[in-house]
């Protein structure tokens, strides 16, 4: 039931050729156990127990993580479907998508299923977007179910003969086949190995069972066409590669040597696939339904980038700019950090981009001020035996989950949450720094690359997950660790998850890590794609009732234009702006300057900027075209002190802005 995941990359340079990158070795996988250990262990982990088969790395940060952690099993939605464990067995649903004012709604709906009979349930495999439950009546294993994104089939599979009790009638329609409706909705049954009866299924060992929702619309010759590629679903693999250009996904679906049923996202296209020219309703439109072995996607290439060119500043905008950063490098000193995990990465995140700009000013004095500032933070976060004498601005590891924790958590971050969000910031600090510095790449690089591969592990290895919290079929990350929602897991801050990965990138150029650059790249791309396709310029013809622009909280069930903090009108086109790194134009920009103004428009209705992130708006504002920028420049000199965000300056607010002049 287990298929192993194989990722692929590529060389960047022009006209690269795609290569396989090999599994982590056991030297390096011995070498980073060593590094890991060296950290010392949490107290305790709050992973709780966890309905998971021995041997398998939790799956933190997942779409199906509320299958394994919890008091009980959450709904999932292995898009397009929902799917969730019952009191003896399991149901699927197709959901019903609705749309209000600021939400886009396809919950969980248990229109069929089965009893199968049984009392428990555990994730025995998952691969790259594939889960497999197993159904347990005490000790005795009765079978297994398969789901995964991009594919509507659920396939049950036995493990022993037995009966399974179907939740709503079956009406048999041939030879192994059969329907059953419920909560509206007509499904197909394909059985291999078993019998069917009206009430239920009857399965020797090894038989099976694939459910296929019918789509709307459907004729009797496409539901044939559906209901001979409805196979049983074994598992996925992953595979990436890349030219300078564009970043490609691969996402394969073993459904036992022919094509099955798949279900690409909206706007992911449809290459290699024969699609039959119906839909389904999912919460991002309209996805076609087709059959194939693969999904395959690009995005465009986006180059990391942390600098800002300062070569085209007018003399006046120099001056300014000269001395705003010399009155904020004034400013910093020890008590310019905070110590928890989130708050630190943003505050030095803050300093770096201010020493940034020092030497791209040639202030050498403020320029050098400020690096010894932040090497002496990121002594401490990056010295191995740091938290042996301290509980702040160290890392200790969590056997049980696999994975770094920062001390002192904060967010939740001790559950896995927003682990890409704050390790990003400290990593992008780290590159901003060390680059150019052997000595201190060589001084941070074993805890740096801890806190790398705690995120974004090219491949599994004994101490971590691959890609924890990144989800190439959403083509974006998911922000909670354990999940403890029916509505799936979400992510809220697009912007941060895409600033993590600029950092990422960063720290494995300026560490000299083809893998931690070729993977950082590939998921800065793809972040940054699903961010301005979902998020920040999304396609909302198919959801009349949404009558926002921002969709700034994305479940695996819903889309919310809403934030976990605030209910002001600017918060939820601010969280998906900070922190604005160098790149960020490529992406925030790309609906164009009236899709801007739509955003703003609703973000700050009277004008003024003096609100919680009214920097990030103003810099966002610049990206609408040269008079767009002059009149943000004007507005961000009046804005007040207090407005300027932790991970932002004055200094770098203005000078992203006078890079857009």
């Amino acid at each position: 039931m287990t298929a192993v995941t194989l990722l692929v990359t590529a060389c960047t340079g022009p006209g690269g050729t795609d290569h396989p990158t090999p599994s982590a070795s056991a030297t390096d996988q011995a070498a980073q156990a060593r590094a890991v250990a060296a950290l010392g262990d949490v107290t305790s982990s709050t992973a709780g127990t966890m309905r998971l088969a021995d041997g398998l790395l939790p799956p933190t940060n997942r779409w199906f993580s509320g299958l394994v952690f919890g008091a009980a099993p959450q709904p999932v939605f292995p898009s397009p479907i929902s799917w969730q464990v019952t009191s003896g067995g399991f149901a699927a649903g197709l959901p019903d998508v609705t749309a209000t004012e600021k939400t886009i709604a396809g919950g969980a709906v248990p229109q069929v299923g089965f009893d199968l009979g049984a009392t428990s349930t555990l994730v025995s495999a998952y691969d790259a977007v594939s889960v497999t439950v197993e159904h347990r009546d005490g000790d005795t294993v009765l079978g297994h179910s398969v789901v995964a994104e991009g594919s509507p089939l659920v396939t049950y599979t036995a493990a022993r003969d037995g009966q399974l009790r179907a939740t709503t009638p079956l009406t048999r329609t041939g030879d192994g086949t059969a329907t059953m409706t419920g909560g509206g909705r007509t499904w197909q049954v394909v059985v291999r190995d078993g019998t069917v009866d009206s009430s239920g299924i009857a399965l020797r060992k090894g038989g099976s069972v694939v459910l296929l929702p019918t789509p709307d619309g459907a004729s009797a010759s496409q539901v044939a066409q559906l209901v001979a590629a409805a196979r049983p679903l074994v598992g996925t693999t992953l595979e990436r590669s890349a030219t300078r250009s564009t970043q490609r996904t691969t996402l394969g679906y073993d459904f036992g040597g022919g094509a099955g049923v798949l279900v690409p996202q909206a706007g992911q296209g449809t290459s290699g696939l024969s699609c039959t020219g119906v839909e389904v309703a999912t919460i991002t439109g309209p996805a076609p339904v087709c059959t194939g072995t693969a999904l395959r996607f690009s995005a465009k290439t986006v180059q990391p980038d942390d600098r800002l060119d300062l070569s085209g500043l007018s003399a006046a905008d120099r001056t300014t700019l000269t001395d705003q950063v010399r009155e904020d490098a004034a400013g910093v000193d020890p008590s310019s950090y905070a110590a928890d995990t989130y708050g630190g990465g943003k505050d030095l995140y803050r300093v770096a981009t201010l020493y940034r700009l020092a030497v791209g000013l040639g202030l050498d004095d403020q320029a050098a001020a400020l690096k010894s500032s932040i090497v002496s933070e990121l002594d401490q976060w990056f010295d191995a035996s740091g938290c042996g004498d301290r509980s702040a601005r160290c890392f200790r590891y969590d056997p049980t989950v696999h994975g770094l924790v920062g001390q002192q958590p904060s967010f939740g971050s001790d559950e896995f949450n927003d682990h890409h969000f704050h390790y990003g910031y400290l990593l992008s600090a780290a590159a901003m720094v060390a680059d150019g510095d052997d000595a201190l790449v060589s001084r941070w690089r074993t805890v740096a690359d801890l806190v790398a591969a705690d995120i974004a592990s090219p491949t599994q290895t004994t101490s971590f997950p691959a890609l924890r919290v990144y989800d190439p079929y959403a083509q974006h990350s998911w922000a909670s660790g354990y999940s403890p929602f029916a509505d799936g897991n979400n992510q809220e801050s697009a912007s941060e998850a895409v600033s993590a990965w600029n950092g990422v990138a960063r720290w494995g150029t300026v560490s000299g890590s083809a893998s931690l650059r070729s993977v950082g790249t590939w998921l800065l791309s793809n972040e940054a794609a699903s961010a301005q396709r979902d998020v920040l310029d999304p396609d909302l013809s198919a959801f009349p009732g949404f009558t926002h622009r921002v969709v700034s909280l994305n479940w695996g069930g819903k889309r919310d234009h809403a934030t976990w903090f605030s209910a002001a009108a600017a918060a939820p086109a601010g969280i998906e702006l900070i922190p604005m790194p160098a790149m960020a134009g490529e992406y925030a920009g790309a609906g164009g300057r009236a899709q801007i103004q739509r955003v703003l428009d609703e973000a700050v209705p009277d004008g003024r900027y003096d609100v919680q992130f009214g920097d990030y708006l103003l810099m966002y504002r610049a990206l609408g075209g040269k008079s767009d920028a002059a009149a943000a420049l004007a507005d961000a000199k009046r804005l007040p002190d207090a407005v300027v965000d932790a991970a932002n300056s004055r200094s770098y607010l203005y000078a992203w802005i006078m890079t857009r002049t």
